[in-house]
């Protein structure tokens, strides 16, 4: 089954969710209009389709492979990124000032979902170096950002981010990677890192790997670690990558799923590099302040995970088209009500509309909620007025927990569903839906598990502001049920009742985390993640109430019936199917945290 980008719901969301049509007088915008972002658009859709998606099958059955160090990646990759690269992709969405194109987050986040549903193992290579650039942007000096943004920003050479070693995982204070510091200024790195995606490879002429490290005499824990960018290649003063640097796999993991992406086990200063280097130990240069380099790495961290929430969406679409096309085609069982004579294919069964209308309905809010976050962040960097930017700023900062947990959770279900929506040709792995749920899995677990998003979302994100941005969201849910219910039509109706419900349980929620975290962190944290998804439901469910809104004034104007009923009929279905589990979750936070403390450590 093959992969067609959904570009009119990508336009109707960069529209209605991000306001790309309402940027009139943002700097750096003039030329980010919707014409421009239809054609962007549909060679992007062009591109993937054709050279992209037909290697995903590639990738999950021939993984990268490693032999001395070297890493051979999935047949046919190194030219399609060449092509990748060549085609300007890389620098979509990042500054002209470096070799970028400078356009909006918002139209490199639907480019990014389409390039992810082409191929989820192909374009984590991408995402990394996106997340690398702006680390460089951030902390970077001016000669740094002139050095290693261009080449990245080009796709010639491709980014890292090295933090998880075998004894830290999440817990970064457990970093031992040690550094070095030289007479010429640069850095000697030695130690191991675990889990670098993309961290070798054949596709790109260097790597530049961002690594996280302590000097001698740093302070012990996360506030001792500095963040340091040691490429694999030494560059000349030419700028052309040179001496071999001490930096080499060690092996890659053999993984449930994403098999087409090389992931490295990486070893520093193991006295494999160029005999010139002089020395054992990687080669590097401080990038920011000594022992600020978490702060630094966060950068990197959170254009990752609202990278990775972008992943969840865009494999949730990939699993919806092939359960679809597999449910219009397959027959069997007569229909309940009688309404064909013998076996029908399975979209005549109710509970297979179920199914995939569940799997419409989490997609499109995630598309979104994605999207809404996006234009928060193109706001906070573009409006012209400062106040404006300061709030969307705070605005984008809070969703983005939403959209890299909710939106990773419910990509579990989505290709859960559409294993079986196959039935049992969904377990076997030639019909390629179970591919999906496998390459999924992993998006609630890197970049930061779902509890560390949701701590994130209870820790710095509401206790830090007292409650601020989330009773903006439960502020916005209730304008829009208001409006919704002064709309004739069923669909208006269902939305504002639900919207209601969800926004009351929502507000119940916040209150008990402002009153109780602090004093009583275990309870609070005990519901984290069910205060993480009714979070999610909500903002999701604005998003699908503006959207709802928009389709029914665009079916008033005669625009595009088929797709504009679509759209209602998904938005109504989020409305009555998904916000009705709001107020479930508001209980397993309120009520809940006894059962889950029951029993002693030692008796789980």
């Amino acid at each position: 089954m093959s992969y067609r980008a959904p570009l009119k719901d990508l336009m109707f969301a960069m529209r209605v969710n991000a306001g790309l049509d309402r940027r009139a007088g943002w700097s750096g915008h003039e030329d980010a209009d919707l014409d421009t972002a239809q054609a962007v658009l549909e060679e992007c859709a062009r591109f993937n389709e054709g050279v992209i998606a037909p290697l995903n099958w590639t990738g999950d059955q021939h993984p990268a492979r490693v032999e001395a160090g070297r890493v051979s990646t999935s047949p046919g990759f190194a030219e399609a990124y060449r092509q990748f690269a060549e085609g300007g992709w890389q620098g979509l969405q990042h500054p002209q000032a470096h070799g970028g194109q400078g356009l909006p987050k918002t139209l490199g986040s639907a480019c990014s979902e389409i390039l992810n549903s082409a191929n989820l193992a192909f374009a984590l290579c991408p995402l990394l170096s996106d997340g690398a650039i702006e680390a460089l942007m951030v902390a970077g000096t001016p000669a740094q950002q002139a050095a290693w943004i261009p080449p990245l920003a080009a796709g010639r050479w491709t980014g890292t981010m090295n933090l998880t070693e075998p004894q830290a995982g999440s817990d970064l204070s457990l970093v031992r990677s040690r550094a070095e510091p030289q007479a010429d200024g640069r850095y000697r790195l030695f130690g191991s890192k675990i889990f670098i995606t993309w961290g070798e490879h054949d596709v790109a002429e260097n790597i530049v790997h961002l690594v996280l490290a302590r000097v001698p005499g740093a302070p012990e824990g996360v506030k001792g670690l500095s963040l340091f960018l040691v490429p694999k290649f030494l560059v000349g003063p030419d700028g052309r990558p040179g001496l071999r640097n001490d930096v080499y796999c060690a092996s890659l993991e053999h993984k449930l799923g994403i098999h087409g992406s090389p992931t490295a086990v990486l070893q520093f200063g193991d006295g494999r590099g160029d005999p010139a280097l002089g020395g054992t130990g990687a080669v590097g240069e401080l990038l920011g302040t000594l022992n600020r380099g978490l702060e630094h790495m966060f950068v990197m961290m959170n254009a990752a995970r609202y990278a990775v929430g972008v992943q969840g969406v865009a494999v949730a679409e990939r699993a919806l088209q092939r359960a679809s096309a597999y449910a219009r085609d397959r027959v069997q069982s007569r229909p309940v009500d009688g309404s064909l004579p013998g076996a029908a294919p399975l979209v005549h069964h109710p509970d297979v509309r179920r199914m995939l209308m569940t799997q419409r309905a989490l997609t499109e809010g995630g598309r979104a909620l994605a999207m809404a976050a996006a234009g928060a962040f193109d706001a906070a960097h573009h409006h012209p007025e400062a106040a404006a930017r300061s709030a969307a700023q705070a605005r984008y900062e809070f969703l983005v927990p939403l959209v890299k947990g909710w939106c990773t959770e419910v990509a579990q279900e989505v290709t859960s569903l559409g294993v079986q929506v196959h039935g049992g040709m969904g377990y076997i792995e030639e019909t390629g839906a179970a591919q999906h749920l496998r390459d999924a899995r992993i998006l609630t677990i890197y970049e930061g598990t779902t509890a560390i998003q949701a701590n994130d979302l209870i820790g710095r994100k509401t206790l830090r502001d007292g409650g601020a941005q989330a009773r903006a969201l439960a502020a916005e849910a209730a304008a829009l049920a208001e409006t919704l219910a002064a709309r004739p039509g069923p669909a208006a109706a269902s939305m504002a009742r639900r919207l209601r419900a969800a926004q009351a349980s929502f507000e119940a929620g916040v209150a008990f985390v402002l009153a109780e975290a602090r004093a009583r962190p275990n309870p609070v944290f005990a519901g984290s993640v069910p205060f993480l998804m009714l979070a999610g439901y909500l903002a999701a469910g604005v998003e699908m109430a503006r959207g709802l809104i928009a389709a029914e004034d665009a079916l008033a104007a005669g625009e595009d019936a088929d797709f504009h009923q679509a759209k209602l009929a998904s938005a109504r279905f989020f409305a009555e199917h998904l916000l009705t589990r709001v107020p479930g979750l508001a209980d397993c936070l309120l009520d809940g945290a006894d059962s889950v403390l029951a029993l002693a450590p030692e008796a789980l």
